[in-house]
């Protein structure tokens, strides 16, 4: 049986910068996969910007499924796009028209505490991955260790970091 992961796109940068790392969007890709079994993996963006075209190309050949905050078409301003509910409701609509096992959620937000608490109850979560740990809403520290995994940790952080190529 397949996993479905959902990345909050906007908390795993902020969250990995903050500490100046990136992720390499490959080899995290492959990490869900052989991790966590997910075949499965949204990436959502807040806004769709012109000079962003490149991370979009690497995020989607990367292997995942780009999915990007909808907003009106009038409106010029680059404006940040909170997906925490389109990311709800994603996964509440994979519960009705998907097969799958559970569902990752790389977020430390705690605005998703209501719906992975809904997902353990009905046995359908896996993990929430928390992009910084510092970060983490407190709301998590009662699931305990079980659902939860810092991907800033030494071990994880080693598998997915984005190396810069030396110029000679």
């Amino acid at each position: 049986m397949k996993n479905l992961a959902f990345i909050d796109g906007q908390n795993l940068h902020l969250g990995t910068s903050a500490d100046n790392w990136s992720v390499n969007f490959k080899r995290f890709r492959i990490y869900l996969k052989d991790k966590y079994k997910t075949k499965e993996a949204y990436y959502f963006f807040g806004y769709i910007s012109e000079q962003q075209t490149e991370l979009y190309a690497k995020v989607k050949q990367a292997g995942f499924t780009l999915v990007f905050k909808e907003h009106h078409k009038n409106i010029k301003s680059q404006k940040k796009g909170n997906v925490d509910t389109d990311i709800v409701f994603e996964i509440m609509k994979s519960l009705i028209e998907k097969e799958f096992h559970k569902v990752i959620l790389v977020s430390g937000d705690g605005d998703y505490k209501k719906t992975v608490d809904y997902l353990i109850q009905k046995e359908k979560f896996e993990k929430i991955i928390f992009p910084n740990i510092k970060f983490a809403s407190s709301l998590y520290k009662k699931l305990g260790n079980h659902y939860q995994v810092n991907l800033g940790s030494d071990d994880i952080r080693k598998k997915i970091t984005h190396i810069k190529k030396k110029v000679p």
